[in-house]
């Protein structure tokens, strides 16, 4: 998927590199020349879906069927490992991705004859930023807009439930058991939306020490690209773990790595998954209705 620690490959920007700081200006008028779009990152995917610009997507990663409906596009490799010969018969305008890459890779993208767009979100400000930018190539300002409004009003919704509990259980979010490393920042902005604490440093190695002197309430594994089948049973059996809360108390679970690793549209289902696991006693049907009347709210306003 599109996450884990930020990547330590360096490649040399080109020219014909597009940059995701570039002017918005920019972005804009470049809209109307990119209209055949290869997205590697189910990221960028999931976004130019929610803003009804799947139209303008030729191909996509192997991971974007988990995010979006992309039924019926070819599906390519990814900012790991990418066959470029598919690619380049498709015709794309511009190829966006994302961090973490493969060195090779990316250099096997830039030496083509094709604009080359690579995201690096760490917060959900940067996620709001990544929607605009696709957005402005895309031609699809006003649904940007609007898909930010939605995403901010469901979150706001959220956080409006999770307030009612005294306490905030103290979180620790994984997104690969080997290396161990911690779950990205936006993961520690839903945990606290979802009234929770991330008490391990996000987006970095730890080790089992890091974890165990944090003593989290609450362990939360989503390992990139497994779907659901992270594996609570090694945490509760890590020896180094025994005493923490979240072990001793038996509140490790699994989650689907989709939810929390992609910096999109998706982040929502994540944050009401966190609140069902974090405050399972505020998660009733009364509640979840609650959550959709507040978010309406917020995005009325």
């Amino acid at each position: 998927m599109d996450i884990l620690a930020p990547a330590t490959a360096r490649v040399k920007r080109k020219r014909r590199c597009a940059c995701p700081t570039m002017p918005i200006e920019s972005k804009v008028r470049m809209a109307k020349q990119f209209q055949r779009i290869v997205s590697l990152a189910p990221s960028v995917t999931s976004i130019l879906v929610a803003i009804g610009a799947r139209r303008q997507l030729v191909a996509v990663s192997r991971w974007c069927r988990d995010v979006a409906d992309v039924r019926g596009l070819p599906e390519l490799g990814d900012c790991w490992e990418m066959d470029t010969a598919p690619l380049m018969a498709l015709r794309p305008t511009l190829i966006i991705g994302s961090v973490p890459f493969k060195t090779e890779t990316v250099q096997k993208i830039l030496a083509l004859p094709v604009p080359f767009l690579a995201l690096n979100p760490r917060t959900l400000a940067d996620v709001e930023s990544d929607i605009r930018a696709l957005g402005a190539l895309a031609g699809a300002n006003a649904r940007a807009e609007a898909l930010i409004r939605e995403m901010c009003g469901k979150f706001a919704g959220i956080r409006k439930i999770a307030k009612r509990p005294k306490t905030r259980p103290r979180v620790y979010c994984e997104a690969w058991p080997n290396p161990r490393i911690s779950s990205p920042p936006w993961v520690a902005e839903l945990v606290e939306i979802a009234g929770g604490e991330m008490v391990v440093q996000a987006g970095e190695k730890v080790s089992d020490a890091d974890v165990a002197r944090a003593r989290p309430d609450v362990i939360v594994l989503a390992w990139t690209a497994t779907g659901g089948k992270s594996k609570p049973e090694q945490a509760l059996a890590n020896l180094a773990w025994q005493d923490v809360p979240a072990v001793r108390d038996r509140r490790v679970f699994a989650m689907r790595d989709e939810l929390l690793n992609t910096p999109g549209p998706p982040l929502v289902r994540g944050a009401e998954e966190l609140l069902r696991i974090l405050h399972p006693e505020l998660t009733s049907g009364a509640s979840r209705r609650e959550t959709k009347k507040a978010a309406k709210r917020c995005v009325a306003t």
